[in-house]
């Protein structure tokens, strides 16, 4: 597909309650980051709203799920109010975002509830897939198209679609950032990679 002129990718790395994004334009060859934010999808008042499933984890399964939807229900509206704000600030830039990407867990699928909150290390793989869920669906509300790729498997596919080396990802990624400027850490700099993917994809 023929992507517009003066359009951008963005590209979300989830944490417990917040995600780096980076909006990444130009072109596969020559990228140009055109913004750098801190996505807050989770709410203060709420408390446990970082850990949802940790939160949860001691609760008779009814209660637990009443109370998981309250929590899904404020990550959702942070979520679609900060995606929305991002692609209402690009396009009053002349910028019209065509696409986003997630960084996936490379974890398994935890499951059912049930199952999630009888496995300590399900409930620390379900509260990532909390945020990213809600980003995900973000995105579709505002059609969006959005592709998960896991962390893992991002530096092979990278250099696989875009033709390039690791090190010479590496020193894109790096290039990406000294023109960013702080802060460019290790989310920002798989944002950045995985936008560079999915224009290489031809999103």
């Amino acid at each position: 597909m023929k992507r517009p002129r003066g359009s951008c990718v963005l590209a979300f790395a989830p944490h417990s309650g917040w995600a780096a994004v980076v909006a990444i334009g130009g072109t596969p060859g020559k990228p140009l980051v055109l913004a750098r934010e801190r996505l807050e999808l989770a709410d203060e008042t709420l408390p446990g709203a970082r850990q949802p499933y940790h939160v949860i984890e001691p609760l008779p399964l009814a209660r637990a799920s009443a109370r998981l939807a309250v929590f899904r229900e404020s990550a959702a509206a942070l979520a679609t109010s900060g995606v929305g704000t991002l692609v209402a600030t690009a396009r009053a830039a002349g910028i019209e975002p065509i696409a986003a990407g997630i960084l996936d867990s490379s974890g398994r699928d935890p499951g059912a509830l049930e199952a999630i909150l009888a496995s300590h290390a399900l409930i620390h793989t379900a509260d990532g897939n909390h945020f990213r869920e809600a980003l995900a669906n973000a995105c579709a509300a505002l059609k969006l198209p959005c592709a998960r790729v896991r962390q893992r498997d991002l530096p092979a596919e990278a250099a696989r679609a875009l033709r390039r080396t690791s090190r010479e990802l590496t020193a894109t990624v790096a290039r990406l950032g000294r023109a960013a400027g702080s802060p460019w850490g290790a989310d920002q700099k798989s944002a950045a990679l995985l936008a560079c993917l999915l224009l290489a994809r031809g999103v």
